[in-house]
């Protein structure tokens, strides 16, 4: 813990007492976990910012591709309210950027976003009758809803054994709530990884649950806008929670000749895409523009309207590889489902 955590210890103990509060008036009984008849999958994690939930989700819908498979997120950041599920009208800003990017990039299921889970869910089954699979976004922490299945990413750089509850640390609750979990990713590894270290102290929290470890996997650029091909003299620019992992790639596979870097969530505006082509003729050097799948998302309104001129941009599609325990990882999923008739 740094000298700034410890200052703030204080308040990480009261909003640990009011976590620790929380979670024991579910354990108990005192508040009510619904559980549905459907196989529900939740994805999420211990701490704020990135720990890959999105590449994981977009796995998943990958393994269970012969499924009938609904996502529901919260939809961070739109400007809706309540129950939607997605439809061609819908863009980042109705149903927020993951939630679309799921939309965008899979045709063959249904995402739905709403606030309160446990409301969502039933009308989910009453309108896609036919659901095999609903897969939570980022719902550890959402109680009301009691998962037939639970996973919980964790950071290899930032694992949640080492890390302190807020505002401390990055923990939305206390390291204990690890045990409320069937199976634990520890993502983004590295090429070489402890992996004793890792599964020792993960049991401190959790002696039942899965341990497997994968890394992401950054794949060929894709064109979105110009008509030239790609060259490795690049301007990079982002709007994700952490760009460190993205900026160690880029780095290290092209000639990062620029870059700039906006809040996560970032919603972009015209004079944005202004600042951005103007620092990007700055640098001269450079000879596209590459950002994030999710960013890409956000920009096809822009790029559909001309705003990026005839500048060609790219994005950097990422998946989840398992280094180890993915076989199993895959067999628990697949084994737990159950047939339901609605």
């Amino acid at each position: 813990m740094n000298f700034l955590g410890i200052l703030l210890f204080p308040f990480a103990l009261i909003y640990d007492l009011i976590t620790r509060f929380r979670n024991y008036l579910y354990n108990s009984g005192y508040k009510h976990s619904f559980e549905f008849e459907a196989n529900v999958i939740s994805v999420g994690n211990l701490s704020v910012g990135g720990t890959g939930k999105s590449p994981m989700v977009e796995y998943l819908i990958r393994l269970f591709n012969d499924k009938k498979v609904v996502t529901l997120s919260r939809g961070y950041g739109r400007s809706t309210r309540g129950f939607r599920l997605a439809n061609d009208d819908d863009s980042p800003k109705t149903i927020g950027d993951e939630p679309y990017q799921f939309f965008n990039k899979f045709k063959n299921i249904h995402v739905a976003v709403g606030e309160q889970r446990a409301i969502a869910i039933p009308f989910i089954l009453a309108e896609q009758p036919q659901t095999e699979v609903i897969l939570l976004d980022d719902a550890f922490q959402h109680r009301p809803v009691k998962p037939s299945l639970s996973i919980l990413l964790t950071d290899y750089n930032k694992p949640f054994f080492n890390d302190f509850v807020l505002p401390s640390g990055r923990l939305r609750e206390s390291r204990k709530g690890a045990q409320r979990a069937d199976m634990i990713v520890v993502t983004k590894c590295l090429d070489s990884v402890d992996f004793q270290y890792y599964e020792d102290n993960i049991r401190r929290y959790n002696s039942r649950a899965h341990i497997a470890f994968a890394s992401i996997k950054y794949m060929e650029p894709e064109r979105i806008s110009g008509s030239r091909e790609f060259s490795n003299e690049v301007f990079l620019f982002s709007g994700i929670a952490n760009p460190a992992p993205l900026r160690a790639y880029v780095s290290s596979h092209y000639r990062l000749e620029g870059e700039h870097h906006f809040r996560d969530h970032h919603r972009y505006k015209l004079e944005d895409i202004a600042m951005l082509i103007n620092a990007f003729e700055e640098v001269g050097k450079a000879k596209c523009l590459i950002t994030t799948e999710k960013d890409m998302v956000k920009l096809l309104p822009f790029i559909k309207e001309g705003h990026f001129k005839n500048i060609p941009v790219f994005y950097l599609p990422i998946e989840t590889v398992f280094i180890k325990g993915g076989k199993r990882f895959d067999e628990t999923i697949l084994n737990s489902l159950k047939a339901y008739s609605y």
